[in-house]
């Protein structure tokens, strides 16, 4: 009789959100699948457990199938976790959940931990109906696109970024989404936990100028065409931060340039090319 491949939540941060029944699961297993055996050997050690290891993640997820249906098909249990929350949501394990079930193993959720979850939760906005849209794309233009087409959605919205470039989505956000609610959450469940609310200029200048650090989660409250204007009537944030700094630097183009630049969390080039889209300079 084949065993059973447990889809198991883990900890974002805090290693006490594993649940008491994750917990026995994973010390249960003949083999865990994991997406990095450094990330999920501390969670072993916190919990005092050695159950053997495989890495499957989006490298190497479709190589290591036959070894972990192996066990499977010899009537070991495999828990499949990721680094961090529950496998297959914006994580490697869908694939090899999908061919488990092709095989005919029995595939069970040990729910827990989820980012999505986590951020609605504290996001005071609508959450019966909602949109996830993973990791927005990393290419300013791409990224921008994607937001354009996101802001037409009534639902509330929940995406991903990296914390390298998460101060130039929020520019784009205060671009495209203008004074809309946003809900930012970095480093959640961690001791350095941050939750930020506002609109997405105001969250940009509260994040302050030094580098961003840790996982990102954002929610944004969906368009409302009863309460907001249409979409191409939206205040646009860069025209009144550099008409701001061009006041305020008595009409100094470059250092407006610079001031603007900072207080949208953008470089110089990129800022004066959407400038000059807009026929704000001359190139």
């Amino acid at each position: 009789m084949a065993g059973t491949l447990h889809v198991v939540a883990t900890p974002l941060g805090n290693l006490g959100d594993l649940s008491p029944r994750g917990r026995e699961t994973l010390e249960a297993a003949a083999l865990i699948a994991c997406e990095d055996t450094r990330r999920t050997a501390k969670l072993l050690a916190h919990c005092g457990l050695d159950v053997p290891m495989i890495a499957v993640h989006k490298f190497s997820e479709r190589e290591r199938l036959d070894a972990v249906l192996d066990v499977l098909s010899r009537g070991g249990d495999v828990a499949l976790v990721s680094d961090a929350g529950t496998p297959g949501v914006s994580d490697p394990g869908a694939l090899l959940v999908a061919v488990a079930h092709d095989a005919g193993i029995r595939v069970s959720p040990v729910p827990g931990p989820s980012a999505v979850a986590a951020i609605l939760s504290v996001a005071g906005l609508p959450a019966d109906r909602f949109v996830f849209d993973g990791f927005l794309p990393s290419r300013a233009g791409e990224r921008r696109k994607r937001l354009r087409a996101l802001a037409a959605e009534p639902r509330t919205v929940v995406v991903y970024d990296a914390p390298h470039r998460v101060k130039a989505t929020l520019a784009d956000m205060a671009e495209v989404l203008g004074a809309r609610v946003i809900v930012l959450g970095r480093e959640l469940t961690k001791v350095h936990e941050t939750i930020l609310r506002g609109s997405a200029r105001e969250v940009l200048a509260r994040m302050g100028a030094g580098d961003v650090k840790g996982e990102i989660a954002i929610a944004f409250a969906g368009y409302d065409a009863a309460t907001s204007p249409g979409l191409a009537e939206e205040e646009d944030p860069l025209t009144s931060v550099w008409t701001g700094a061009l006041r305020a630097s008595a009409g100094d183009t470059r250092a407006a340039l610079k001031a603007a630049a900072k207080a949208m969390g953008i470089k110089k080039p990129e800022l004066w090319r959407r400038l000059a889209e807009r026929g704000l300079v001359r190139d």
